[in-house]
């Protein structure tokens, strides 16, 4: 009888977007607990061997990481299967990367390289507010933060600033009209737009109208949504493409304008 979770993951039943090849062995890595779900997330394994091309094997991850040369969110990780999702900051000080972790539009996750000052900070959806033992407000993040006493305007849904070195949050984006929103689930995973309409269905999901830079309109639910800022102006820097899907027309013909066909 089996006790507990698996710890093992064969490599057919990976997550499709980190991009393994199907050929390349039984097993893959199992995403340690952490703050991110296993569907959601890149274990850093996958990052710093199959992303990065810094490692050749499974155990030079274990020996980078050990040597406790990254660092995610300012503090360094030796786990090698430890769980990177959405809106992470992942250094590495000796090569001086600096990369946060967003989706492209195809629903895959993407290294997007930072700049120092934008290492800083990071943004997190709020997805609960309660009042906990001793009368304390709290607001639980999508990446498991517990904010103590958080500014009583922060609503389910908004999106605060998070200073990384101190834990402190500074800026709150308001779910509101005309807010940029970045969808993180469903089939427009990774496309960017401003929030034209919510529409609220009692008991069951609402779903929200969001138009993209080219005036292109898709539905999703609330929930797949993520603010990243007000009108044009948003807090994190996108990756190519800048959350535009194209069709497959659009993309042959750019392949062949570059002469790729």
């Amino acid at each position: 009888m089996a006790r507990g979770p698996r710890k093992h993951l064969k490599r057919l039943s990976a997550p499709k977007h980190w991009n393994l090849g199907k050929m390349g062995g039984i097993w893959a890595p199992h995403p340690s607990a952490g703050p991110h779900k296993l569907r959601e997330c890149v274990p850093l394994t996958v990052i710093l061997r199959d992303r990065l091309k810094y490692a050749l094997t499974n155990k030079e991850c274990m020996q980078i990481c050990m040597e406790r040369c990254v660092k995610i969110d300012g503090k360094v990780r030796t786990d090698h299967c430890y769980p990177a999702g959405f809106m992470d900051v992942i250094e590495l000080e000796k090569t001086g990367d600096r990369f946060r972790m967003l989706f492209d539009t195809k629903g895959r996750f993407v290294l997007h390289r930072i700049q120092r000052d934008e290492a800083a900070y990071k943004l997190c959806r709020v997805n609960k507010v309660y009042t906990s033992a001793n009368k304390i407000p709290v607001a639980i993040t999508h990446d498991g933060r517990t904010i103590r006493y958080p500014d009583p305007d922060v609503k389910v849904n908004d999106t605060v600033k998070v200073d990384i070195a101190t834990g402190k949050m500074s800026d709150i984006m308001k779910l509101e009209l005309g807010a940029m929103v970045f969808v993180t689930k469903g089939g427009n995973t990774g496309r960017v737009g401003h929030l034209m309409h919510i529409e609220k269905h009692e008991g069951s999901f609402d779903i929200v109208t969001i138009k993209d830079m080219k005036d292109n309109v898709f539905a999703t639910r609330l929930t797949n949504i993520f603010v990243i800022g007000s009108s044009n102006h948003p807090q994190v820097t996108l990756p190519k493409g800048r959350g535009i899907k194209k069709n497959i027309l659009q993309e042959r013909a750019e392949a062949v304008a570059r002469g790729d066909l």
